[in-house]
């Protein structure tokens, strides 16, 4: 979505999202298989109800449903388009969050609500207790939901019919809500137990043990703390301007050593978050690894077929990582810087009714409208006028 965003009409992302609300009754037979109130969107189906046969995706890689809301959230932010979700999203946002406050177990001894049996981003992690990303999505859902419940018309908050019982409900979740953490490390803990593991980082595995799922029996991955892809630093991307930048930085050089990005999803984020750290040579040499993850056969697996995921995720990796573009209460900001051994890279990107032209070289950051209104945009802390 974050590419189709950057680069398309913004009817496109918005069919994507109009393809969940029209599913929605797949998804409630979904959630009623596991016994549980709302809706829970597949993983893998042709007509809305779950077709994935391996049981540790099917039913505990349910972080999906908090991946579907942040959708949401997402084109709504990047567009200001809200016809959505105070119509259609508002419902489909209603359902997980009716399925989120049926998953979450009140734990009597912490006094935490707290998510077991999960499978999150990193799936060499599988029926684990508290994953972070799971727990704070289903968390920021919740949040989100009651946010949107305040803004949308009476006649959907009719259809809706939201009780206030379970407004109170959800609001109880979102205070109370158990995220794993540390202090000592100050760092987010991946999931309850991560921090027992014997913990070694990859630059001590062999390079003839790589791929480990290639080379490593299924319950020695398991066992071991190897990071597939971005878990707990897949959050702090969704969620960057959240953090403080001693968060950040902690976070990444704790799980970073750990991670053998042996899915395509995992070097673009890593890439951005450590150009957001100004860790230039670590965000390169991970953006040369989504962008030729193919060409260069990293995890021995290009003769199953190209990686899509690895080229939007060049894009993000450009885009969000060495250009620094967020979007912030509606407006457009940059944080360009040019890695050493570059001499110049540039994009064009869709933003409300505007083409913008980015072009970084060694002269310094220069920005067009291409087409559109004018519009300031803020570049480095300071506002830029575009106009053509």
């Amino acid at each position: 979505m974050p590419v189709y965003l950057g680069i398309t009409d913004p009817k496109v992302t918005r069919n994507l999202l109009m393809y969940r609300y029209k599913q929605l009754d797949g998804a409630y037979h979904n959630a009623k298989q596991q016994g549980l109130k709302g809706a829970l969107f597949p993983m893998v189906t042709f007509d809305g109800i779950e077709c994935h046969n391996e049981w540790e995706i099917t039913f505990e890689e349910i972080h999906r449903n908090g991946d579907i809301a942040f959708a949401i959230y997402n084109y709504t932010r990047y567009t200001g388009d809200t016809s959505y979700v105070l119509n259609e999203g508002s419902k489909v946002l209603t359902e997980i969050s009716r399925f989120w406050a049926d998953r979450v177990h009140y734990s009597q001894r912490n006094k935490n609500y707290m998510i077991h049996g999960v499978t999150g981003p990193d799936e060499y992690e599988n029926n684990v207790d508290n994953n972070w990303y799971t727990n704070i999505l289903a968390q920021w859902t919740l949040k989100y939901t009651l946010q949107i419940l305040k803004e949308v018309s009476p006649e959907q908050a009719k259809k809706l019919n939201v009780s206030e019982d379970e407004k109170k409900h959800w609001q109880d979740i979102v205070d109370n809500m158990y995220l794993p953490y540390d202090k000592d490390l100050n760092i987010f803990v991946q999931h309850d137990g991560f921090l027992d593991k014997d913990l070694k980082p990859v630059s001590e595995i062999p390079a003839d043990q790589l791929p480990l799922n290639q080379n490593w029996s299924w319950d020695k991955i398991l066992r071991s703390p190897y990071i597939k892809q971005g878990d707990v630093l897949q959050g702090i991307w969704d969620f960057i301007d959240d953090f403080t930048p001693e968060q950040k930085k902690s976070n990444f050089d704790f799980y970073e050593q750990y991670t053998v990005h042996e899915s395509s999803l995992s070097p673009a984020i890593y890439s951005v978050l450590a150009a957001d750290l100004h860790y230039e040579e670590k965000a390169v040499e991970l953006y040369e690894r989504t962008a030729r993850l193919d060409l260069d056969n990293y995890n021995n697996d290009t003769v199953d077929g190209l990686h899509i995921t690895a080229m939007t995720g060049g894009w993000i990796a450009v885009v969000q990582g060495f250009a620094g573009m967020r979007v912030r209460d509606g407006k457009l900001h940059y944080a360009p810087f040019l890695p050493k051994k570059w001499s110049h890279y540039s994009f064009r990107q869709v933003f409300r009714d505007r083409l913008i032209e980015v072009d970084v070289d060694q002269d310094g950051s220069h920005f067009k409208l291409i087409d559109g209104e004018p519009i300031t945009i803020d570049v480095a802390g300071k506002p830029v006028e575009l106009s053509k």
